[in-house]
Formats: structure tokens, sequence, C-alpha cells
């Protein structure tokens, strides 16, 4: 008997895998939304545009296949081929049942490339989604302080330089619609010149701004008929590679007037400051997050290394004391204390339970956030200065009425002072001070980050304690004369001076978040200064030697 279709093995087919379609946005991490990160998250496969991985590559899981579309040299165009090897392997991984995520700049929708690949997807039955994104056209200018329309309603024309048509130039050109046009900085002037000949008059306000949204965001104000003199002016030369990718805002409501009271993101007070932050990532989370907010971009370069004590025995007994009620108090001075006892309750398959009856202190914000990430909730953290003496002001004094054991664990580091130890014992407190970790010098940062700080490249400096002005000078070398030096206090300024840096900040409290604030207002203030004189508003870094000269 023949063997029949229904009885016929079949080996089953794989499973197609899915597409997510995602706009990264105009280059602001910060402009990715909730659903993007999700997606993220969960991608076997990220394909995406070179100019947008770092913004979309922190946000998905370790592990991921980050392949890149491969450039053909011997073709005529080498982006036609990336764009093909893209669509490739954004196809490949899903037929093998790979969650891929395609991620463009702005938004799919308004990605021709992207609509080709959701086609070809649709064609084979490969599910997928599309995750909007903040359109470049869109973002640019809001981050520019250009409104698109008016209370009136003013019509709104999108066109895209590198493929408009004759027709639409003369479209818009006729209209008095806001025209925002897509283009390069150096074909900008060629861009205005066909709204001129379209019927625009050369009078008619625009904006041009590059790299937007980014902190490398700068916007020039001219008119149709000047931009290409007031680029001239700025001494923007042509570049080889065709220019940076611009957008124009062509309308009355992109008058210089306006923007100079909507320009909320460029005049930040440290807006495009590249700001060192002696600290690790860990120590500098939240301080760096604060300088963000004022536009600066920090650069964490540590300072110190932290290393396990020579003689681990006296954390050992410290924390078997805690768990056995040896203790009424224990005081966290850092984050790296933090970090150790926890690591060493892991050790002893120990958790935050083991912490029940007993009261908890940290020295600062960013320490007990450390804590409650571990699971503790501090019951003291200093209601005024965030340091020892702070502590001390909050701390109470022993009371044989009230407080059972009269004694007090205390791990930090081998080069604490002892002004917290002095301090609890006039209070009355047993102290026992246990050494957790050890600091050592850090390893010299990159060639590349070295160069930066003795050449200038750097606009600023926070110097947060003595040991960091040292170490800093010791693994780097000494700051360039154009960089602002801000330090924490009296003590840290001293050594600053010692090591030949002029200090120009000094944080009116022992605080880093202070410390940042007072960077800040010096940023403002200098910047105000410029503006009253009429002058381009510049970074430390672009008034040394040379600094000048480099292309835009």
């Amino acid at each position: 008997m023949s063997p029949t279709a229904a009885n016929v093995h079949r080996a089953p087919q794989a499973a197609l895998g899915h597409v997510t379609f995602l706009g990264a946005g105009p280059g602001d991490p910060g402009l990715l939304t909730l659903r993007a990160v999700e997606a993220l998250a969960g991608a076997d496969v990220l394909v995406a545009d070179p100019q947008v991985l770092d913004v979309v590559g922190k946000h998905a899981r370790a592990g991921v296949d980050v392949p890149q579309p491969e450039h053909d040299e011997a073709s005529a165009s080498a982006a036609a081929p990336a764009l093909r090897d893209a669509a490739n392997l954004v196809m490949g991984a899903a037929r093998s049942g790979k969650r891929v995520v395609r991620a463009v700049i702005g938004d799919p929708g308004l990605d021709a490339d992207a609509g080709q690949e959701m086609l070809a997807c649709a064609a084979e039955g490969i599910p997928f989604e599309v995750v909007p994104g903040i359109a470049t056209a869109v973002g640019v200018p809001a981050y520019a302080g250009v409104p698109l329309r008016s209370a009136e309603g003013t019509d709104v024309r999108f066109v895209d330089a590198r493929t408009a048509s004759d027709r639409c130039w003369t479209e818009v050109g006729a209209s008095d619609a806001t025209a925002v046009v897509s283009t390069t900085l150096d074909s900008v002037a060629a861009a205005a010149g066909e709204l001129v000949a379209a019927g625009r008059k050369p009078d008619t306000p625009l904006t041009v701004t590059v790299a937007g949204t980014t902190t490398r965001q700068r916007t020039w104000n001219a008119t149709l008929g000047t931009i290409a003199q007031v680029l001239k002016a700025a001494k923007v030369l042509p570049s080889p590679d065709g220019g940076q990718p611009v957008i124009a805002v062509v309308g009355e409501h992109s008058a210089a007037a306006q923007r100079d009271q909507l320009s909320w993101f460029e005049s930040k007070p440290l807006f495009g400051w590249k700001v060192l932050v002696p600290r690790t990532k860990e120590q500098a989370a939240s301080l760096s997050d604060q300088l963000r907010s004022y536009g600066a971009v920090p650069h964490e370069v540590p300072t110190i290394a932290v290393e396990p004590p020579r003689t681990p025995q006296q954390m050992e007994r410290a924390v078997k004391g805690l768990v056995t009620g040896r203790y009424e108090w224990i005081a966290f001075t850092s984050v790296n204390a933090v970090k150790a006892v926890r690591e060493k309750f892991e050790e002893y398959g120990l958790d935050a339970r083991a912490f029940a009856g007993i009261k908890v202190a940290a020295v600062g914000e960013q320490t007990a956030r450390s804590l409650v990430e571990f699971g503790v909730k501090p019951d003291l953290v200093p209601s005024g200065e965030q340091s020892a003496a702070g502590l001390l002001e909050d701390w109470p004094p022993y009371d044989p009425v009230f407080d059972p054991i009269d004694r007090v664990f205390l791990p930090r580091a081998d080069i604490a002072t002892e002004t917290l130890v002095a301090g609890l014992i006039e209070l009355g407190w047993e102290v026992d001070d246990v050494t957790a970790y050890r600091t050592v010098r850090a390893s010299p940062p990159p060639a590349e980050t070295r160069e930066a700080i003795k050449g200038g490249g750097f606009d600023a400096v926070l110097f947060t304690s003595s040991s960091t002005v040292r170490n800093l000078v010791g693994i780097a070398g000494k700051p360039h004369n154009v960089t602002v030096i801000a330090c924490i206090g009296p003590a840290t300024a001293k050594t600053a001076e010692e090591h030949g840096l002029r200090v120009d900040v000094l944080s009116p409290e022992p605080s880093v978040h202070k410390l940042a604030e007072a960077l800040a207002e010096f940023g403002a203030e200098r910047r105000a200064a410029a503006v009253e004189a009429g002058e381009h508003v510049t970074r430390p870094s672009e008034r040394r030697p040379g600094a000048r000269r480099r292309r835009t």
C-alpha cells in the first residue's frame, strides 16, 4: 500500500521569531519610551543604526547578540549595501525564531528603510510591532526652543532636502507655512537658496540646529539670506563627509528674539561642559545625574580602589557579634562600608533580616540608598550636613535606661578619620572601630583620558576630598590651567593649591550635591556675563590654545 498524505512524517516547521521596529529618538537617551526599554530588555538580537547603538545598547539584556552590518567598500555606494545587510540580519534572526529589535533614528514610521523591512516581514508572515519614537524633525526644534506652530495654527511642512523634488520646494516656498528642513550643515545654505528661489523672502527667520537633543547641540539664528555668512563667521568649515545632519526651521516662529526666551536646553548652566568626577561609577551615580540635569557631561575616573582588609578576622568577629546581639547600633559612613558588610553577610548565608533589633545609621543619602537596596531602612540619617560631624549632631547620647547595650559597630576604611569615633565616645558609647576595607590608589585611566586632563579637554573637575586631589594628580597628572577646579571644602582646596591648582569654586557645605550646585552657579554666572557682553558663550575647554581652530 502506498503511503497517504495523512501518514507521511513531516519535520516540524521552525517557529518564526518576532521583530520590534523601535524608534530611538533624535539622540537624547532620556527620550526613549518605557515601551522601548521594555522591548530592548527582552531582545535576543539587536540590530541598530550606528548613531543610536549607544542610546539603546545600555537597555539591552546581558548577552544580547548585536551583529553589525558589513560595508562593501568595493561598492559604488557603501550605504546601500549596509542597509541591505541590516535587513538581512533582521530577517535571518527572525526566521530562526529570535526576538529581534530593529532600532532606528527618530521614528520608524518616518524611516523608509524600516518601512521596507516591515513589508518584508509581512510577506513572510513574521509577526512584528512598531514602537514609535520621537521624530528628529519634531524633537530637535523642541530642544532648540523653536515652536513650530503659533496660536493662530500655522501650517507646518516637513522637507527632506536630500530627496525633495522641485515641486516640493515650489509648494513650500509659495506657502507661509513653517518649514522644517532636514539637511546637512554643508547644504543648509543651498536649501535656503531653494526656498528663496521658490518665493520665500530672504529676510525670513531661520534657525539651524546641529547635534540636536545632545549636549553637543548648537543652534544658529539667521535668515534665509544670511545663513551662509552666519556659518562662515562661526568658522563652520566644509566637511569631507558631506556635513553633519541638521534641522533647519524656517518661518516667523523661529525668530531669534523668541528663541532667546524659549531656549531652555542650551541655556542650562553647565551645558556641554565635560566634568571630571574622580569617583567610581557606584559612588558617583547620583552626583553624575545631578550634573546631567545642569547640562553637563560627567566622566567618572576612579582614583581609589577598594580591597579587603589585610586581617579579616576583626571584621568576621564583628559580623558574628552583630548577629548575636553585641551591638545597639551599626553606623555606615560610605557605600563601600555597606558593600563590605553585605559581602560578608552573603559569605555567611545571611541577609538583611540579621539587622532585626539593631539601629542603623547612614552618613548621607547615597549611603542610605545603598542600604535600602540591601533591604535595610536606616533609623538615622543626618538632618543637616551629610558628614561624620553631621551624623554626630543627631546621634543620641547613651542612656542606660533606654539603651540595653552600649556598643556601636563602625565598619569603615583603613584611612578614615577619628572624628566619628571620638564623638561617639564623648556621647557615652563604646565603639568597635573595624577596618572593613582598604583604599589604595587606583590604576591610571586610559591614555586618552590622561591627555584630556593634562591638555585641557575637561571643563571642570570636582574634588571631593584631599585624597582625590593627590590620587588624581598621581595617576593622571595635573589638570590644565583652563580647567575649572571645584573643591568640597577648605581642606581639599588647600591640598589642591599645594599641588599648584587654582581653586575656582568652593562648596558652601561639605556635600557633593552642594558642590555640584556651586559649580552650576559658577557656570550660570559665567554664561550671564558672556551674554551681557554680547559674546558667544563658550566652555572653559574652548579657551585653551588651539581649541577654537577645531572643526565644528
